[in-house]
């Protein structure tokens, strides 16, 4: 799709300096940009590309005064990264803009089918499910028995959702996530064997949720395992059973998430975090990468850090002095020498 520097100008309130009519027809990195693309110039540091890049549109800010004179078309608005961050969405809406039902597909009659939805090639779509309009689910996914997708909610490829489970609206689910598979629920038996746990709930994906690419979101035992509104869970990360995360908290890849802990809204959980079963983390809670969470967190908006996870600011202390030991011991050696000679003297 081909847009002119005028027509974007006119989208992000902007001003053109250069040919208004100049055309572009992709996005691309200022010092990796060619003719047709359009780029932007945010950080300072990449200043030095605006005066060599074949870009034929760079959007800048409007306080940028220029070194020497540029080639490219420039677009000035108030914020250029939050401009091309507008036109970024806009191009994605438009490339992802897919509708209507290919075939070979499975559609069970009963399933209540949207308005303007997409429906890709060998999907599986059960009975009792509801899609809602304007909602697209990429080829090779599997929507189960009674599952409701809400609105303007996109299914990539390969996603896997168990029965009964519950989409929001304006949900995004990347590719090989599962959704509602059973918890990791055993009951150990006399003989040392283990008794599976049927599991009968389902998972409740609240409106505005993002679940990134093998993420695994287990079904309840009984109740629902429940991510609130505006949550983004990147990719690989483990939630299990009966687990409830609080809206507006974003959990960083390869995270696990123990059944029935309960995680408070805008939490900030880093990569490989660790969370124990039964537990809560507080409101505004930021745990850094690596962390093992082994108890309630208790403290609202505090950051924590370590294995077990204490107080941030403690734990970079302790970092302090575990780098000091072999100095430490050195200085304690020494000490027990001066001691053992003032015990000496002491005796004579």
């Amino acid at each position: 799709m081909q847009f002119t520097a005028q027509e974007i100008a006119f989208l992000l309130n902007g001003t053109v300096e250069g040919d208004p009519l100049v055309p572009v027809n992709q996005l691309a990195k200022i010092e990796e940009a060619g003719a047709g693309a359009l780029s932007f110039l945010a950080n300072p540091k990449y200043e030095q590309y605006l005066y060599s890049t074949n870009a034929s549109i760079v959007i800048v800010n409007n306080d940028l005064v220029l070194a020497e004179p540029v080639k490219a078309t420039l677009i000035r608005v108030e914020n250029a990264y939050s401009a091309f961050s507008v036109l970024l969405e806009k191009y994605n809406t438009i490339k992802l803009n897919k509708s209507g039902i290919e075939q070979p597909c499975f559609i069970h009659p009963s399933a209540q089918i949207g308005q303007n939805v997409y429906v890709g090639a060998f999907t599986y779509i059960g009975p009792g499910v509801k899609l809602g309009d304007n909602s697209k689910v990429y080829p090779n996914t599997y929507i189960a028995d009674n599952v409701i997708v809400g609105k303007n909610s996109t299914l990539f490829s390969g996603v896997k959702v168990y029965f009964d489970c519950v989409i929001g609206d304006n949900v995004i689910i990347h590719s090989g996530a599962i959704i509602g598979s059973d918890g990791f629920g055993f009951a150990p038996s006399a003989d040392g064997t283990y008794q599976k746990i049927s599991q009968i709930g389902n998972v409740i994906l609240e409106d505005n949720v993002e679940v990134g690419s093998n993420t695994t979101i287990d079904r309840a035992t009984m109740g629902s395992t429940i991510i609130r509104k505006g949550v983004k869970l990147d990719n690989l990360v483990q939630v299990a059973h009966n687990v409830e995360i609080g809206q507006n908290t974003v959990v960083a890849s390869q995270t696990g998430i123990s059944g029935s802990a309960k995680i408070g809204e805008s939490v900030v959980l880093g990569g490989q975090v660790g969370v124990v079963g039964h537990i809560s983390i507080a409101k505004g809670s930021q745990v850094q990468g690596q962390s093992g969470i082994g108890r309630t967190i208790t403290e609202e908006n505090k950051k924590w850090a370590g294995s077990p996870a204490v107080p941030y600011s403690n734990n970079m202390r302790s970092q302090v002095v575990i780098q000091r030991l072999p100095e430490l011991e050195k200085r304690i050696e020494e000490l027990e020498k001066i001691i053992a000679e003032l015990r000496k003297d002491s005796v004579h």
